[in-house]
């Protein structure tokens, strides 16, 4: 009799094994391939995964532009590598521009689609877009008229500036790709269908990776361009990333479709928008320029610093970036739920997100710790390169725990609409803690390029603490949008 049990207990256990590998297999394929679903409805953790696992692999490829790019400039030089450093610390003002304009966006258009009123979420769309196109002439102007000026302004050296400004002038005079690239896919997401986000990446990245070689090396009759190939590369794979996105937005069977007659400034809604998304790129910028003081103060310690410091956070980023796709994910269902008026379950869905991103950076943050040097020299060979890109990367990586939650509990309150309360906490944590004290510990106690690296830990720490604690007092919840 026990054995008849024991065997119809092992025959029961493996048919649950089966329905569980089938039923999370199904699962995975949906949220690849994007189904239309009512996220405010459905269980909460069937729709962290639908959502969390499209986003997070976009999030991957959008960080693969920035390793590919690194990977093959490296074989240029430091020189090269640095100049790449300095382009993005300029860059990242754009980001904090598109990103801003993102978080404005899915806090509108989550929103609507929660209330199920699609055209007024369409009509948000357009009116970010137009936003995001004349955003983008504040960068490239002078990008075109001063690339060499801006290179030395951020610590180039003059070899630098006067060989690979080009590179420069190319992607900042065509930061209008990028800016909608963020803006149309935070459409896509809040919308719920983020498997389109992930699919104009993997489009996008593929042109890079093709083009990145050829045109940084030549091939046959092409000529080689240098590091100005590698813009072009990117350029020309996000170009044609907008253009999918655009034409899925016309012709495309989605939630959010745009009709050519519907391509007019809607005053109201745009205003609605700007006011919505100030406090996102404000918050942005605040965030972002300080990473541009960050490598100033490391420019002081030599061109090998910025180098390593580049080379560590592009694979930080790449690390990150997968959270960053959990934290939207939050953001969108805290915004749709809001809108379906069920406070209750937006924050669930943010603090569960916050616990399972914690998991995740965890195990990331030991890998890196203990092999710092695999990942460094995967991308260069100088010693010098080598010991700053280590030093960074072992550092910054003790402090994931905090950035996983905190990233989660900042895009939770963007996604509900409050945009001014993360601005807030990353002027004070940012600007009157961590470039003050990077400044103090590197210079004044001399620790150098190490001192940066702590002041980032320790402020990043603190800014994830004091954004626990406005989530959880859920003020965030009486925001109208």
């Amino acid at each position: 009799m026990n054995k008849l049990k024991q065997l119809l207990h092992k025959q029961r256990s493996n048919s649950d094994s089966k329905r569980n590998f089938s039923y999370y297999w199904k699962l995975i394929r949906d949220a690849l391939n994007g189904s239309e679903q009512d996220f405010t409805s459905l269980r909460l953790s069937k729709a962290i995964i639908l959502l969390a696992i499209p986003m997070v692999l976009e999030m991957m490829m959008e960080s693969i532009f920035a390793i590919v790019d690194i990977f093959f400039v490296s074989k240029l030089g430091s020189n090269a590598v640095a100049t790449i450093g300095l382009t993005e610390s300029l860059m990242t003002l754009v980001y904090a521009l598109g990103i801003g304009f993102s978080a404005g966006t899915t806090a509108i258009v989550a929103r609507r689609i929660g209330e199920k009123n699609e055209k007024e979420a369409a009509r948000s769309a357009i009116q970010a877009i137009f936003l995001g196109i004349f955003a983008s002439f504040i960068f490239s102007i002078p990008g075109i008229l001063f690339p060499k000026q801006l290179l030395l302004m951020m610590g180039a050296t003059q070899y630098a500036a006067d060989n690979y400004s080009g590179f420069t002038a190319i992607m900042l005079g065509s930061n209008a790709v990028i800016m909608l690239l963020f803006i149309i896919n935070a459409v896509f997401r809040s919308a719920g269908n983020a498997a389109i986000s992930l699919r104009v990446l993997v489009l996008a990245n593929s042109i890079n990776i093709i083009l990145d070689p050829i045109l940084i090396f030549g091939l046959g009759p092409i000529p080689a361009f240098g590091i100005e190939g590698a813009a072009i590369a990117t350029a020309t794979g996000r170009g044609i990333g907008v253009l999918f996105q655009i034409y899925m937005l016309i012709i495309g069977k989605g939630r959010i479709r745009i009709r050519l007659h519907e391509l007019t400034i809607h005053w109201n809604t745009m205003l609605q928008l700007v006011k919505l998304s100030a406090g996102g790129i404000a918050q942005y910028l605040i965030a972002t320029a300080s990473w541009v003081g960050l490598v100033r103060i490391i420019s002081v310690f030599g061109s090998g610093a910025v180098a390593g410091y580049t080379i560590a956070f592009r694979i930080i980023a790449f690390m990150l970036l997968p959270s960053w796709g959990l934290s939207n994910a939050a953001a969108t269902l805290v915004g749709q739920n809001l809108g379906a008026e069920k406070p209750f379950r937006a924050e669930r869905s943010a603090w569960i997100t916050g616990f399972f991103n914690m998991g995740f950076l965890g195990i990331i943050s030991l890998i890196l710790i203990i092999f710092p040097h695999w990942f460094i020299t995967f991308f260069s060979k100088d010693v010098s390169v080598i010991e700053h890109g280590v030093q960074c990367l072992q550092i910054v990586s003790y402090g994931f725990l905090f950035y996983a939650m905190g990233m989660v509990m900042s895009q939770s309150l963007n996604g509900a609409g409050d945009t001014f309360t993360p601005t807030l906490l990353n002027f004070i944590c940012f600007w009157i803690i961590e470039v003050p004290l990077a400044y103090l510990l590197s210079i004044t106690f001399h620790l150098e390029s190490g001192g940066v690296y702590y002041a980032i830990i320790i402020a990043e720490s603190i800014l994830t603490i004091l954004s626990a604690y406005m989530f959880y007092r859920g003020k965030w919840k009486l925001k109208k949008v």
